[in-house]
């Protein structure tokens, strides 16, 4: 049977994606002479957190996901960043391949709050494969690949920041339930508010407290008189 082994080389933002997309370079190789017809994939891949270090900056942006910095023993645990399927076509002996990873930036997703907390450094993965290949000479068997075949990997946290910046430029994306969106939409409307950004000013502006406080210049309280 075929000897499958996987390694990562590279990665990159695809620049002319039409949202955000990572491009991972795969190096795929197979045992003995024999000829692959093509190998349908399947890959996993996982952030393995607990493989690099936190600047404190950088742990005060993940207690969310995994609480204080005292229990990150426990409670540092991969997280799912992304799972495609691609194709490899013909090859003997070696070849290389492009994985596409289309991404996301909600912040609804674990992957993306830990990663938009990162600052600097590299970002540790783990793929795992699994999948069928097509062989032989004069023909063809199926043969399976292995779930246990795997690729350890670090990412710069610069190649995620220079995709999430090529399509939201300075800025951050949210996701809000219909109704919401609705009565924001009804808000903006009412108002004859020229953008999002003005209506989500203007909400904030409303329910910020008063600059200054009268009874507190008076009294050094809130709403309260000394005795």
């Amino acid at each position: 049977m075929t000897e499958f082994s996987f390694t990562c080389t590279g990665v990159r933002a695809d620049r002319y994606a039409a949202g955000p997309t990572l491009v991972f370079r795969l190096r795929v190789t197979a045992s003995g002479d024999v000829p692959v017809h093509a190998v349908a994939l399947r890959c996993q891949i996982r952030i393995e957190p607990a493989r690099r270090g936190y600047q404190p900056a950088e742990a005060d942006g993940l207690t969310d996901l995994f609480g204080e910095r005292a229990r990150w023993g426990s409670t540092l645990q991969p997280v799912q960043f992304a799972q495609v399927p691609m194709m490899v076509s013909a090859f003997t002996g070696e070849t290389e391949t492009d994985l596409v990873v289309p991404c996301t930036y909600d912040m609804d997703i674990a992957a993306t709050r830990y990663l938009d907390a990162l600052t600097d450094g590299e970002v540790p993965l783990l793929m795992l494969f699994s999948g069928t290949a097509f062989t032989g000479t004069g023909g063809f068997r199926v043969e399976p690949v292995p779930w246990d075949r795997e690729a350890s990997f670090r990412m710069p946290v610069a190649t995620w920041r220079e995709m999430i910046e090529q399509h939201f430029p300075g800025c951050g994306w949210i996701r809000l339930p219909d109704d919401t969106m609705d009565a924001l939409l009804a808000y903006r409307s009412r108002h004859a508010l020229p953008s999002w950004e003005a209506t989500l000013k203007a909400l904030l502006a409303g329910a910020a407290p008063p600059a200054s406080d009268p009874l507190r210049t008076l009294t050094g309280t809130t709403g309260r008189t000394r005795p």
